[in-house]
């Protein structure tokens, strides 16, 4: 039982892990691979004719068909890897079958050289390692062999790839060429910084690097949204607000913020509901802006009403206003914040009715308060 206790925790090790895909990509990718073997190896069955002279078709191509449908995005099922490490490893194969004596050390060497042009050419197709070892092995005397059956069903099957996966709701083929990345915000990962790691993981990995990218963005957003927890707005909006009416002059929607402190008023009407928002910003807009004043002396000109210039909210406020309902979830509203270049949003009930008002010091807040501290800060005196 010890010897058990003890041999149980390395078996477990060859216990695989669940794909990860649900039972509707199972029947695409059977019905893929099915399907376009099918139509290869039958039309190559009709291409040889009743009495072939020779090998019709490539064995390999059933791995190439696992590859091509069913992991469409991997940079390993790409056209030019399946075309050219395929054909190369052939070519390869049959080379060293003719020319180097022992079956083991033909089967060998071809299946090492091929591996080792493969990935300097950007070509690694696994099911090229069988395609040298078979050509190595049983080498055909035509080399008439490299054009039919492997080049015609190499063709074929990526033809049928390129048909399939696109009507199935997978993109074939799939660019795989690093995108220049922009400089993120502190504490986000850019496209640099994944090409880092990947440089210092130093193995071949079975997935793009865009797909690679987009998991690890969809980790984080998903790790940030179980961080936040159930915050909706209704939790963190500032309440009760503070608003203007459309007619309200520009003079009392000034002294409204400069006496309350804040920076915007959401515009409601009778009922209300929003019909849009105003700051100082958007008033100091609202004037001329070839007059050589500061913003200070314009925004006491323009609520002083400045002859032929706005005299109320309606004028000058922002539509329409981007809003937010109470009970959303406050992280669907970080985009809002960091990339639509919003700074308040007025929250609304089930019915329209603005009900509060959410800022970005607001959402700050409520991350600081549930987010760990930085335990690389230095300690406060």
């Amino acid at each position: 039982m010890r010897w058990l206790r003890r041999t149980l925790p390395w078996l477990r090790r060859f216990w695989p892990a669940p794909l990860g895909i649900d039972g509707a990509e199972r029947l695409r990718f059977a019905a893929g691979a099915g399907l376009g073997l099918l139509l290869t190896v039958g039309l190559m069955w009709w291409a040889a004719g009743p009495t072939p002279a020779g090998p019709w078709v490539a064995a390999s191509l059933g791995a190439s068909a696992v590859l091509v449908f069913g992991m469409p995005s991997s940079p390993l099922a790409q056209p030019w890897p399946v075309l050219a490490g395929s054909l190369l490893s052939a070519a390869i194969g049959l080379l060293c079958g003719h020319w180097v004596g022992p079956p083991p050390l033909a089967a060998a060497l071809a299946v090492m050289l091929a591996v080792a042009c493969m990935v300097p050419l950007r070509c690694l197709h696994p099911p090229g390692g069988a395609m040298a070892l078979s050509a190595a092995l049983w080498p055909p005397a035509d080399a008439g062999w490299l054009l039919f059956p492997v080049a015609t069903g190499l063709v074929l099957l990526v033809l049928l790839a390129m048909a399939y996966n696109p009507l199935t709701g997978r993109a074939y083929p799939r660019r795989l060429a690093a995108e220049p990345g922009s400089p993120g915000p502190v504490g986000q990962f850019t496209a640099s910084d994944i090409d880092t790691a990947l440089a210092r993981y130093n193995q071949v990995l079975d997935v793009s690097r865009a797909d690679l990218e987009g998991l690890l963005q969809w980790a984080g957003r998903a790790a940030f949204r179980r961080t936040l927890g159930e915050v909706r707005c209704a939790d963190i909006m500032s309440r009760p607000v503070i608003t203007a009416a459309p007619d309200t002059p520009l003079r009392d929607a000034w002294e409204q913020l400069r006496t309350a402190g804040i920076k915007a008023l959401p515009v409601v009407d009778a009922e209300g509901r929003a019909l849009g928002i105003i700051t100082a910003a958007d008033m100091a807009r609202a004037t001329p802006p070839e007059l050589p004043e500061s913003l200070g002396q314009r925004l006491r000109s323009l609520v002083r009403g400045r002859p032929g210039g706005p005299q109320c909210v309606a004028e000058a406020m922002a539509q329409p206003v981007q809003t937010a309902r109470d009970d959303q979830h406050a992280m669907d509203l970080m985009p809002l914040f960091s990339h639509g270049g919003h700074h308040h949003l007025p929250i609304v009930d089930g019915e329209g009715v603005v009900v509060g008002i959410l800022t970005q010091t607001d959402l700050m807040r409520v991350l600081a308060r549930l987010l760990p501290p930085d335990l690389d800060a230095p300690p406060a005196d």
